[in-house]
C-alpha cells in the first residue's frame, strides 16, 4: 500500500526507454530524431502521434494529449500513477518491492474488480494444479497430450482441468471469505434456488482468457466425457464466462498479450477462429497469433490489431462458414484500416488444428508463412461459390464483380497479370477486359469525390471549429511557450528570468514555470520526462508536452529575448491600466473624488508607458 518514493520512479523511468514501450502498442517509425505513428487514444488515419527519444515523452498534434512513460500506460489502461509505475516495472523486468504493488488507489476506487481479477487467477491456479498434479486430472492431461500439447506449452497457456463436481471451486471461495454477491459477478457460477451456487465450470479442459496486461479475465471449458461415458449431447464443446465487470468479448483478443511482442518485431499478426487454432499455431512456430472471441470482428479489436501491425494475415477455417468469415473480414479491415492484408487459405476444408494433426507443424509453418496468397486471389475462388459459370450470365456477372474487386489492387503488375488470367479463363479479349476495368475504376473515382464532397459539407461546421481552435493561439500564448522552450532545453536561462524578475501573464504558464523553477533549484537540473511526473493535472501535461514539442532553434538571439520581454512588459501594463480603469469607474460610482481623481493620473502614466512601447 505504500507510495512509491520519487527516487524509485526515477530510476525505473531512467532504466525504461519509452520508445519501447510505447512500441509494444503502436507502430512507429522513424522521422527524423523522432518517431511516429498512429494515434492510440483517437481514431485517425494520418500519423499525428511524436515521440521524443531523447527527451523521453510523447505528445499527439490531433488530440494534444502528451506526457512520458507513466502517463502513456496511465492514460492506455485507464490505471492510476502508481498503478501505472508498477506495470512500466513489471514490462521491464525490473524489481520492485511487494509493498507498492497493491497501491490505494485501485482498492480505493475499484474494489469489486480487484476482488474479481483475484478470484480469476486464484481460479487459474486451482485449474492447472488439478490437471497436473491430481488423479483426476490425468484423463484430460492424457487427452491432452495426445494433441501434442507439451508440458511448456500448458503452462505457456496456463491450460488447466474443472473436476466433475459442482461445488468444487464454490467450496474454495466460500472459505476463502469472498461474498456471495462477489462470487456471482465473478461469472464462474451460477445461481439456482434463491441464494444458491454451483460452479459453472466442470468436468471441462480450462483455457483461461487474458486481457492485454496479461490479467486472467475469463475462462472458456472444453467438455472432456468420462471413460465408458457416452458423450453428453446436452453440454456444449466450448462454455465460455459470461460477460461482465472483467469480461467484454468486443475488447478482447486471444493471446494479444503473449504475441504482442512478436507482433511488434515482425510488423505482422495472424488473424485466427479460435484459440485452438492459436495454441496449435504456437506450437508449431507462429508465436504472433491471435483470435478474436466472436464471429465477426469488432472496431475495438481492428484498432487494436491496427496499432501494432502493418499487415494481418488471415488464417480463418478451409469450410464455408470459415471463407465467409475471411470475406467479412477483408472487408472490415479494407474499410476501417490501412493495414496490409494475407490469407492462409487451407485445404480440404480443415481448420489450423486439424491441418497440424493431419500434415504436422512444419508443413503448417511453410503454408503460414510461404504459402500466403492476396486478396484478390482469394476473391477470384470466393466468388465462384454457387455460381453455375457454364452460363454466359453468370459468367459476365462474375467477371464483373472481380473487375471491381480488381480495382482496390494498387500494383499495375498485379492488375495486368489477374487481367491476363481471366482473359484466358473465359476467352474474352485482353483489351476488353482493360477497357472494362478502366471504364469502372473512373466510376469508383466520380464516386469517391462525389461521396467526399458530401463529406465535406456534412463536415464543414466541425471542421469550422476546428480551424478556428488552431487560430486562438495568439501571439502571447505563442511567447510564452516558446519560453518556456528555452528554459527547458536550457535551465541557466532560469537565472536571467528570476534576475529580470519576468512573469508569465497566463496562469498555467505561470504555474508551470513555477514548478519548473521549484524543480530546478532542487536538483540543479530539468528533465521534460521527469517533470511530467510532478504535475498532477492532465492539462497542464499536455500542455508541457506540446511545449516541449516546439520545433525552434537551439540559440536564442538577443533580439528573441528583447522581444519577447518587451511583449510580456506591454501585456503587464495592459493588465494594469484595465484594472485601474475599472477602478476609476467604481470609485466614480460612488462618489468618492479623491480616489477617482488618483486613479485618473495613473490611467494616464500608464497609456504613456504604453505608447513609448509602440
Amino acid at each position: 500500500m505504500a507510495k512509491i518514493p520519487q527516487n524509485i520512479i526515477d530510476d525505473i523511468r531512467s532504466k525504461t526507454n519509452i520508445v519501447d514501450i510505447i512500441g509494444q502498442h503502436v507502430h512507429l517509425k522513424k522521422a527524423g530524431k523522432n518517431y511516429s505513428g498512429l494515434c492510440p487514444f483517437h481514431d485517425e488515419k494520418t500519423p499525428s502521434f511524436s515521440v521524443a527519444e531523447d527527451k523521453q515523452f510523447y505528445y499527439c498534434f490531433g488530440c494534444k494529449k502528451g506526457g512520458n512513460v507513466f502517463n502513456f500506460v496511465q492514460e492506455l489502461e485507464g490505471l492510476s500513477f502508481q498503478e501505472a509505475v508498477v506495470r512500466v516495472a513489471e514490462m521491464e523486468g525490473i524489481a520492485l518491492a511487494e509493498e507498492y504493488k497493491q497501491p490505494e488507489e485501485m482498492i480505493q476506487h475499484s474494489p469489486l474488480q480487484t476482488k474479481l481479477l483475484q478470484m480469476h487467477q486464484k481460479a487459474c491456479e486451482i485449474y492447472v494444479h488439478m490437471l497436473k498434479h491430481t488423479q483426476v486430472g490425468q484423463p484430460a492431461l492424457s487427452y491432452l497430450q495426445s494433441r501434442a500439447l507439451d508440458e511448456s506449452l500448458m503452462d505457456t497457456f496456463q491450460i488447466g482441468f474443472a473436476p466433475n463436481e459442482r461445488n468444487f471451486l464454490f467450496k474454495v471461495f466460500t472459505n476463502d471469505g469472498y461474498t456471495f454477491e462477489e462470487m456471482l459477478a465473478s461469472g464462474l457460477f451460477v445461481q439456482y434456488g434463491d441464494n444458491q451456487l454451483m460452479d459453472r465450470f466442470y468436468q471441462r479442459i480450462m483455457f483461461p482468457i487474458r486481457n492485454e496486461q496479461g490479467k486472467v479475465i475469463a475462462f472458456s471449458g472444453r467438455f472432456l466425457p468420462q471413460a465408458n461415458q457416452v458423450e453428453d449431447k446436452e453440454q456444449p464443446k466450448y462454455l465460455n464466462s459470461p460477460e461482465g465487470l472483467l469480461f467484454n468479448k468486443r475488447d478482447v483478443l486471444f493471446n494479444l498479450d503473449l504475441a504482442r511482442s512478436s507482433i511488434r518485431k515482425s510488423e505482422e499478426v495472424y488473424l485466427f477462429e479460435g484459440f485452438m487454432d492459436v495454441i496449435s499455431a504456437y506450437k508449431a512456430g507462429i508465436t504472433n497469433g491471435v483470435a478474436s472471441m466472436g464471429t465477426s470482428l469488432t472496431d475495438q479489436q481492428l484498432h487494436m490489431i491496427s496499432r501494432l501491425a502493418k499487415e494481418v494475415i488471415i488464417a480463418y477455417d478451409g469450410d464455408s462458414a470459415g471463407q465467409n468469415a475471411t470475406f467479412r473480414a477483408i472487408e472490415l479491415f479494407e474499410e476501417k484500416t490501412r493495414l496490409k492484408i494475407a490469407i492462409v487459405s487451407l485445404p480440404e476444408k480443415l481448420d489450423p488444428d486439424e491441418y497440424i494433426k493431419k500434415y504436422g507443424k512444419e508443413a503448417f509453418y511453410q503454408l503460414a508463412v510461404h504459402g500466403r496468397e492476396g486478396v484478390f486471389p482469394f476473391l477470384m475462388r470466393y466468388r465462384k461459390q454457387n455460381r453455375h459459370l457454364g452460363n454466359e450470365r453468370e459468367q459476365l456477372a462474375y467477371v464483373q464483380e472481380l473487375l471491381m474487386d480488381l480495382t482496390r489492387v494498387d500494383s499495375v503488375i498485379e492488375q495486368d497479370r489477374y487481367l491476363n488470367q481471366l482473359a484466358v479463363e473465359f476467352n474474352i479479349s485482353r483489351d476488353a477486359l482493360q477497357s472494362q476495368f478502366m471504364q469502372q475504376r473512373r466510376l469508383n473515382q466520380q464516386q469517391s469525390t462525389s461521396a467526399y464532397n458530401r463529406n465535406m459539407q456534412s463536415n464543414q461546421q466541425a471542421q469550422t471549429i476546428v480551424t478556428i481552435t488552431h487560430v486562438k493561439k495568439t501571439q502571447l500564448q505563442k511567447a510564452q511557450e516558446l519560453l518556456l522552450n528555452r528554459l527547458f532545453t536550457n535551465p541557466r536561462l532560469n537565472q536571467r528570468v528570476k534576475a529580470e524578475q519576468i512573469e508569465f501573464p497566463d496562469e498555467n504558464y505561470q504555474q508551470i514555470y513555477f514548478l519548473y523553477d521549484t524543480l530546478v533549484e532542487s536538483t540543479g537540473s530539468f528533465e521534460v520526462a521527469k517533470f511530467l511526473d510532478i504535475l498532477k493535472e492532465a492539462e497542464l501535461k499536455n500542455i508541457v508536452a506540446d511545449i516541449a514539442s516546439l520545433n525552434v532553434p537551439e540559440q536564442m538571439e538577443e533580439k528573441e529575448w528583447q522581444d519577447l520581454q518587451k511583449l510580456f512588459k506591454r501585456v503587464s501594463l495592459e493588465k494594469q491600466l484595465n484594472e485601474k480603469k475599472a477602478a476609476q469607474q467604481l470609485a466614480s460610482q460612488q462618489g468618492n473624488q479623491a480616489l477617482e481623481l488618483t486613479l485618473a493620473m495613473e490611467v494616464i502614466q500608464l497609456t504613456k508607458q504604453l505608447k513609448q512601447m509602440s
